[in-house]
């Protein structure tokens, strides 16, 4: 049994205060879970795309934005209709028969390249609306004070997550298979929805929904609004267009060095069980880079330069390797950088973009986020990934690409500053509408 000091000692481990501890835990345990389906999948996808063919690639970016442009409006009818209580219940439960369904084709079909590329597509839709929909749930479960000093812990748990997954895929691929990887990944996303519940019980006590906070719309009822209000509040918005400025830039920059990675893994690893080997394992290493600057430097940079920090840092260290790139191209350079776009996303970017959306009401949190963390972020991979192919086309090599890639990451740095100053500057607001924003 723990004691309050004890309590008191953890708590000032993760930044947290003694009541708080067991919602960080739930929360934490939430993301290790999804992770770790996800990163067991996520070297499938990556092999199965390049079975599909490295110069196919865009068509699978471009046929993937189209398939969020149909589900994003499905997404917010559901959760005009659902209560947010159980609105993730809906979202997990589908994606899991989905997983279910996938496993069963694969039994069937092991070889299909149409078959590929239909996983291929549906996993970059899957990742991007499990993970945006986890992210809301922090944001309503946290309010905006909690959010700053918890979630660097709590994203810790993606990059747990993220270990255990490449490990246990580069692991099992050859006694389970990849149907059997899809199978875990399935009982895993039904782990989450137990840690859910325990984190809706919590908000009502001492998050967000607790007596005495700034009131919020009741988890028990429906979001309001119509299947386009997530894309008509960021239109609407000059701070939410400025946070889809934001996404188109980091997936820009993302596609870019995605391009590269995959063409150069398909010429040095021919068969499809070597190539989820090689990814599970660079997929290892970033979430160990990752863990360890969550634990050891998020905490140290996020108080003293903010949320502005969090979301500039990364840009302008890409900004400065895609120099390098250009200067001096070679594998060894684009796999640091790759490396470390990633580590920083985990660790950095992706906490300070979820604080982005905690001051906001509900419907800005579950509609408008995951407008922009789907149809917007799989936008801009579509854009730079024709962009990339163009660049090939010209016969300009990855010299002029790299010098493009500079240019958007300072872009992306500059808005990520201002981005964060507006939070950092509200520090006490914890519902803010959009407007003074």
């Amino acid at each position: 049994m723990r004691t309050p000091s004890s309590l008191h000692r953890w708590g000032k481990v993760v930044n947290a205060q003694p009541n708080e501890l067991g919602a960080v835990l739930s929360a934490f345990l939430l993301f290790l879970c999804l992770f770790a389906g996800y990163f067991m999948l996520r070297p499938i996808r990556e092999s199965m795309g390049i079975a599909a063919g490295v110069d196919n690639l865009q068509w699978l970016f471009t046929l993937t934005f189209t398939v969020m442009l149909v589900a994003v409006p499905l997404f917010a009818w559901l959760s005009s209709r659902v209560p947010r209580l159980r609105f993730i219940d809906w979202v997990y439960g589908f994606f899991a028969i989905n997983l279910l369904i996938f496993v069963a084709l694969f039994q069937l079909m092991p070889d299909s390249t149409w078959l590929a590329r239909v996983f291929y597509v549906w996993i970059s839709v899957y990742n991007l609306f499990v993970v945006s929909v986890a992210w809301s749930l922090m944001a309503d479960v946290f309010d905006s004070e909690q959010a700053k000093r918890l979630f660097a812990v709590i994203a810790a748990g993606a990059s747990v997550g993220g270990l255990l997954g490449p490990a246990l895929s580069a692991v099992l691929i050859g006694s389970i298979g990849a149907s059997g990887l899809m199978l875990m990944a399935a009982l895993l996303l039904g782990g989450t929805l137990v840690l859910k519940q325990a984190l809706m019980r919590w908000r009502e006590e001492g998050g967000a929904g607790r007596p005495g906070a700034a009131p919020t719309q009741s988890p028990r009822r429906p979001l309001a609004g119509n299947p386009l209000s997530g894309m008509t509040a960021v239109l609407r918005s000059p701070y939410l267009l400025g946070v889809a400025g934001f996404v188109v830039l980091l997936a820009t920059v993302t596609t870019f060095l995605y391009f590269e990675q995959a063409r150069l893994v398909a010429e040095h690893f021919p068969d499809r069980e070597s190539q989820v080997r090689v990814f599970g394992t660079i997929d290892f290493i970033v979430q160990a880079g990752a863990l360890v600057s969550q634990l050891f430097i998020t905490g140290r940079i996020a108080p003293k330069f903010g949320v502005r920090g969090l979301l500039a840092i990364v840009p302008l260290l890409m900004c400065i390797g895609f120099v390098g790139l250009a200067l001096a191209p070679g594998f060894a350079l684009l796999a640091i950088l790759m490396t470390v776009r990633r580590i920083g996303e985990y660790a950095f970017v992706r906490p300070g973009r979820e604080m982005l959306f905690a001051p906001l009401d509900a419907e800005s949190k579950y509609k408008a986020k995951n407008f922009i963390d789907t149809v917007v972020y799989r936008g801009g991979d579509a854009v730079g990934g024709w962009a990339k192919s163009l660049l090939d086309m010209l016969g300009q090599g990855a010299g002029l690409a790299a010098f493009i890639g500079a240019g958007c990451a300072l872009l992306w740095a500059y808005l990520g500053w201002q981005l964060g100053l507006r939070v950092d500057n509200r520090p006490e607001a914890p519902r803010v509408s959009l407007s003074s924003l």
